[in-house]
């Protein structure tokens, strides 16, 4: 009797049993209790389903359902890559390819995190979210960013590409990124695959130190049968600043989980993106803002537009601290249904503990205008 392949937070627990001598930072005690811990938490908790608050309105069940194998471990041919317009980092199945990046002459250390885990003791964490906490115990490679203070980095690229195999891969990469104080940088972020089941679950653990500046653009474009679930953790220094903006557009469930704390005062964080679904997909955006401190300033726009049998979800939360006073924040989702068939799940929140605040949160949803459609038809645009 053949015995049926493990799936679920079993097949991933017991990859890590079976991988644990192998793993990155094997003979460095930190961080094989690091890996224990997240592995103790994710065994806990397992795949998130909807009974859980934070995952009410996407469900997993195609990812808990599959079988899932390891990234291939030879280097294949060098795969087809879009054109560079600066420097730039790429990972291939999770795993840095020095070979296809062009990273010389920076004035800024970027290392493959495999290469120097030995010394990032105290950077990398073990976070209670089950999708992060699955990331922790399975990391084997990611991005090492440290911008001196008062750098003026530029651009940088991070271009992620998945790939197609006999059995369908899965990658967790750490990606790390220090800004020092006054420093700069702009991270452009790609995501992207072909047509085929895998799954990319990465984590960014993002520190900004006071007065500086960051401009994170992601372009999440997966195949259309790949599972992408993002998490990323910013901390936001006094006078500092996070600025993300998101499109995610591709996956088969694709979900941008950003969780931000502004912990000096006159910190900011700006958080906008677009999420387009077209039929069977399922797009969600859910954030969490943390005001520690007081006379910070946020903002955030989502908008999301739907066709077919789509599926989209926005959870967003501000939570302002007692000693958070003179806060502004805001927050607006608008939704655009191209489909009866398409949904869109909004639920902001605000969470207030400080009484000298400026906050509001707003949602709209909508279809296309009956008369619009018709003006524009009958000048000879196509439905």
């Amino acid at each position: 009797m053949t015995a049926m392949p493990m799936t679920g937070a079993a097949l991933f627990l017991g990859r890590y049993e079976g991988l644990r001598a192998r793993l990155p930072g094997a003979n460095l005690p930190w961080v094989g209790a690091l890996r224990d811990r997240a592995a103790e938490a994710f065994r806990a908790q397992g795949f998130p389903t909807r009974r859980a608050e934070a995952w009410k309105y996407t469900d997993l069940a195609p990812i808990t359902g599959a079988a899932f194998g390891e990234p291939r471990t030879a280097v294949d041919a060098a795969p087809a890559l879009p054109q560079a317009h600066a420097p730039r980092a790429v990972f291939v199945d999770g795993r840095f390819r020095p070979d296809l990046s062009t990273l010389a002459g920076l004035p800024f250390a970027v290392n493959s995190l495999a290469t120097t885990l030995p010394s990032l003791e105290g950077r990398i964490s073990a976070p209670s979210e089950p999708m992060a906490a699955l990331n922790a115990t399975l990391f084997e490679d990611g991005l090492v960013v440290d911008v001196p203070a008062g750098v003026a980095a530029g651009v940088l690229e991070l271009l992620s590409l998945g790939t197609e195999s006999e059995r369908a891969p899965a990658f967790h990469p750490r990606h790390l990124v220090r800004l020092g104080a006054g420093a700069s940088l702009t991270l452009i972020e790609t995501a992207t695959g072909p047509a085929a089941r895998y799954l990319h679950n990465p984590v960014f653990e993002i520190e900004v130190a006071e007065g500086a500046r960051m401009n994170h653009g992601r372009l999440q474009m997966e195949g259309r049968e790949a599972f992408f679930l993002s998490t990323v953790y910013a901390r936001v220094a006094a006078g500092g600043a996070y600025d993300n903006f998101t499109l995610n557009a591709g996956g088969r469930i694709a979900r941008n989980e950003i969780h931000v704390a502004l912990t000096g005062p006159k910190a900011e964080a700006h958080m906008n993106g677009v999420q387009l679904g077209a039929d069977g997909q399922v797009v969600d955006t859910t954030t969490a803002l943390d005001h520690a401190a007081p006379d910070c300033a946020s903002r955030q726009t989502y908008k999301t537009v739907l066709s077919g049998r789509s599926r989209g979800v926005f959870q967003g939360k501000i939570h302002v601290h007692q000693v958070a006073q003179k806060t502004d924040g805001y927050q607006m989702n608008q939704a655009l249904l191209l489909s009866p068939e398409a949904e869109i799940d909004s639920k902001p929140q605000l969470e207030i503990y400080a009484d000298d605040v400026k906050c509001s949160h707003g949602a709209t949803v909508g279809e296309l205008d009956a008369d619009q459609l018709f003006f524009l038809r009958s000048r000879g645009i196509p439905e």
